[in-house]
């Protein structure tokens, strides 16, 4: 999208952070012999498979138009991206918040836990790197707005996913290394269990509402306001436009559709009609890249 962020840069930095966060777990599941470490380890594997999840939607979303889907299979980015959003849901929100409610109920003190300090530690690096690479490019697409005002009117799907993603896994490994510390010092496995279940909420929480931006995209919502009328502004401007009457955009993935009707100067001659209406849909694509499809109709101006 034109103005918008590298959705696959953000992806990319993510899958590293999150293979990088496994790999930690696993070397320390190996060493210790911990059972919950190696849990923990084919969670992060399982992040990774996100991460994959969303890069296969953007290969799939770049097909190009076929018989069958006249306006292409931009949209199949939503798709996996609502799918990415319930498996953060379930296997990442439900699955903590079920071991955080074991861990209340059945108490277990922490073994090796310098092990599980190093790990959060190294993770909460590794997260925070990839989470700044993703609000610079998030940084690119919302201009003025606040990130709140950018994750509602924002409609790269994937970038909403990463964004919503990294910040669940970076405030969750904080949690969880404050929980540590708190077992360690007082000497009570209650707090590593509390901890659980706050990660637990936290992840479910950002997962619902990540899906319910992704879930309007599926549905067919019009670009983001501010683009909105910055087309609008452009059609206003030209030259063989009276009168913008309406205005219709639907985002497509990474594409546009844009239907106009307006009032025209030109009253007499059909092909001059036509040269003019030509001529601003070209203009339009040029400075709108993201505009694939254009309909455009006419309403001549009537003179007195």
């Amino acid at each position: 999208m034109a103005g918008g962020g590298d959705s696959t840069r953000a992806i990319l930095f993510a899958l590293g952070a999150n293979f990088a966060i496994a790999v930690s777990k696993g070397v320390a599941a190996f060493f210790t012999g911990s059972s919950a470490m190696l849990a923990e380890t084919v969670h992060s594997l399982a992040d990774c498979g996100n991460q994959g999840l969303l890069i296969l939607g953007l290969k799939q979303s770049k097909r190009p138009p076929s018989p069958d889907y006249p306006l292409g299979y931009g949209k199949a980015i939503y798709f996996w991206s609502f799918l990415v959003a319930v498996m953060l849901f379930t296997v990442g929100g439900m699955f903590s918040l079920y071991e955080g409610i074991h861990k209340l109920q059945h108490p277990e003190p922490l073994k090796q836990w310098w092990w599980a300090a190093g790990v959060l530690t190294f993770g909460i690096v590794a997260e925070a790197i990839s989470m700044r690479a993703c609000l610079q490019e998030v940084a690119k697409a919302r201009g003025q707005r606040t990130l709140w005002q950018w994750f509602r009117e924002s409609r790269q799907a994937e970038l909403v996913v990463i964004f919503g993603e990294d910040l669940a896994a970076l405030l969750g490994l904080v949690l969880a290394l404050i929980a540590v510390i708190l077992t360690v010092v007082t000497g009570n496995p209650i707090w590593d269990a509390i901890g659980t279940v706050c990660i637990g909420a936290l992840l479910i929480i950002v997962a619902v509402f990540v899906a319910i931006e992704v879930k309007a995209m599926l549905i067919g919502q019009s670009v983001d306001p501010l683009r909105q009328q910055q087309i609008r502004e452009f059609l206003d401007a030209r030259p063989e436009v009276a009168r913008v009457i309406s205005l219709i955009t639907l985002q497509l993935g990474n594409e546009v559709m844009v239907s106009v009707q307006a009032q025209m100067r030109e009253e007499h001659s059909v092909a001059g009609l036509t040269e003019q209406i030509n001529a601003v849909e070209r203009a339009m694509k040029q400075a709108f890249p993201e505009v694939r499809w254009s309909f455009f109709e006419p309403d001549v101006a009537r003179g007195d």
